[in-house]
């Protein structure tokens, strides 16, 4: 819905003012975070200020079908390594082998169509990274909070307060007649973005971050079939296969995670 609206920073904005109106109203009925979970909280929700802007960005330079399972599929693959570096947590064989798969199947992406584009490319892996740093942040700040549901809430009164205030300086102009056209995309946007990123919190909170993380992103063939058979962006089964590929690699992934 991003990539297709004709202001893209207003919907990104009204499917965070859904998490906003969502965090709120949870928050005032359930316990808050416990103070050692909200370091964590904070840093979540700037990376989230740093994915937006990249994702806003890639979108303007690249197809959705390229950008999306490029960014989605590099996610995981940085979380491993940020395991293994950070958490000394080292890649067993299984692992490994989707590690190439993951970095072979992003390599096709990447690649897919008739020309490079480069700055879609590097947009695409920099918002992976950013998707990556909050997942990771994310995840270690959960399981500190004590209060599963004020975590939630209060990531995304923290997400929202930012995207709304930058959609009003930006945007002021236009939010009425936005908001008159548009509202029901962006009440549908925001309550699928809403619920994904929650049951992945409440994921993580129980289990490791690797295959939750691994197993959200197998949403890239997805991303690749609706950028090409709805957004007619095209080389559909060269992205489609590359995709699949993706998925594979994420699957091995977290297989490899969830037997180590």
């Amino acid at each position: 819905m991003v990539k297709s609206s004709g202001d893209r920073l207003l919907m990104l904005a009204s499917i965070r003012v859904v998490g906003l109106l969502a965090g709120l109203a949870v928050a005032v009925v359930v316990p808050l975070p416990s103070a050692e979970s909200i370091p964590y909280l904070l840093a979540a929700a700037a990376v989230h200020y740093l994915y937006y802007a990249l994702m806003l960005s890639a979108y303007r330079a690249g197809d959705m079908n390229q950008v999306y399972p490029i960014a989605r599929g590099s996610a995981p693959l940085l979380v491993a390594l940020l395991a293994a570096v950070l958490a000394g947590e080292r890649l067993g064989p299984l692992p490994t082998l989707a590690v190439l798969v993951l970095s072979f199947g992003i390599f096709l992406l990447a690649s897919s169509g008739r020309s490079v584009n480069r700055k879609a490319v590097v947009l695409a892996l920099l918002t992976g990274v950013a998707i990556a740093g909050y997942s990771f942040l994310s995840g270690l700040g959960i399981r500190k909070s004590q209060s599963l549901l004020g975590y939630i809430a209060w990531l995304e009164v923290a997400t929202g307060i930012g995207m709304a205030s930058v959609a009003y300086v930006r945007r002021k102009s236009v939010l009425v007649e936005f908001a008159r056209t548009q509202w029901r995309s962006g009440l549908v946007a925001g309550s699928l973005s809403v619920t994904g990123y929650g049951i992945a919190l409440w994921a993580m909170s129980a289990l490791a971050l690797a295959p939750v993380v691994a197993l959200r992103e197998t949403s890239v063939v997805f991303g690749a079939i609706i950028g090409s058979v709805f957004l007619r962006e095209g080389f559909a089964g060269r992205r489609v296969a590359a995709a699949v590929t993706v998925v594979v690699g994420i699957a091995l992934l977290a297989a490899g995670a969830t037997a180590a």
